[in-house]
């Protein structure tokens, strides 16, 4: 049961980062695309914003991606934690802890459950059980 548990935390967060990185590459659903993402991000102190979008997308898309495989999960955890680390400092660390106040509750819990996978491996439902 242990594995199918383990798979099933890696689609959910997986598939969810795989839309948030492409909300911030193509604007897709309801995302502002890289000009949109870039812009917020210059606002923000985050420079070059578009630059610093296309980062942060393409690490939320192909972290998602490779997460919800379960391939090179340790590297796909390296990416949603970095995107979720810097979520918390130049956005939500200033609002404290909790979510009601936009604080950075929620990246810190998906920050954890990344680097818990990626401590405990991804089960054996995953590519990386096939490969290694």
């Amino acid at each position: 049961m242990m594995d199918l548990g383990l798979l099933i935390i890696r689609l959910v967060i997986g598939v969810l980062f795989i839309g948030h990185g492409a909300q911030k590459l193509f604007g897709w659903y309801g995302g502002h695309g890289l000009k949109g993402t870039g812009g917020w991000f210059e606002s923000i102190g985050m420079k070059p914003g578009v630059t610093m979008a296309l980062l942060a997308g393409l690490s939320e898309l192909v972290g998602g991606i490779l997460f919800a495989l379960g391939l090179l999960t340790p590297f796909a955890a390296i990416l949603i934690a970095g995107t979720m680390f810097m979520a918390i400092v130049k956005v939500h660390g200033q609002n404290g802890l909790w979510a009601t106040s936009n604080g950075y509750e929620y990246n810190l819990t998906l920050l954890a459950v990344a680097i818990g996978i990626a401590l405990i491996g991804p089960g054996q439902y995953a590519v990386d059980a096939f490969l290694f």
